[in-house]
């Protein structure tokens, strides 16, 4: 039986940009695009507990729309462009980008709410 002692703390950004188990840091932590297992295949760590919600997409629209935002301004203001330019560089950067991240910033929630123990609420009734 393995204990938490026996695995050192995965640094998160390297959680993060493999999408590993944050015990281990071997385990593959998707089955599917976004779909968490709900066992680690190395570890065994139980991750049936996980829960990030729509933090991960809140996180990469706000990243992204800043981004696509300034660079869209700036782009208007040095060169004027057509419309059309505008539409063929930033809605296939919007794509690109936004649904690149949702893995990391998913994976990046995950090994934090394990980081720091976060379970489900429950209340004392």
């Amino acid at each position: 039986m393995t204990t938490e002692r026996d695995y050192p703390l995965q640094p998160i950004w390297k959680v993060s940009l493999r999408s590993r188990c944050p015990r281990c840091g071997e385990g593959r932590l998707f089955k599917g695009f976004l779909d968490v297992r709900p066992v680690c295949d190395v570890c065994g760590l139980d991750l049936t507990q996980v829960d990030t919600g729509d933090g991960p997409a809140v996180f990469v629209i706000f990243a992204v729309c800043i981004l696509m935002g300034a660079g869209a301004l700036w782009l208007e203001l040095t060169f004027s462009p057509p419309f059309w330019v505008h539409m063929a560089i930033w809605i296939p950067f919007v794509l690109i980008f936004g649904i690149g991240l949702l893995r990391p910033f998913k994976a990046a929630l995950v090994a934090i709410q394990y980081k720091y123990q976060a379970r489900p609420g429950e209340l004392d009734v």
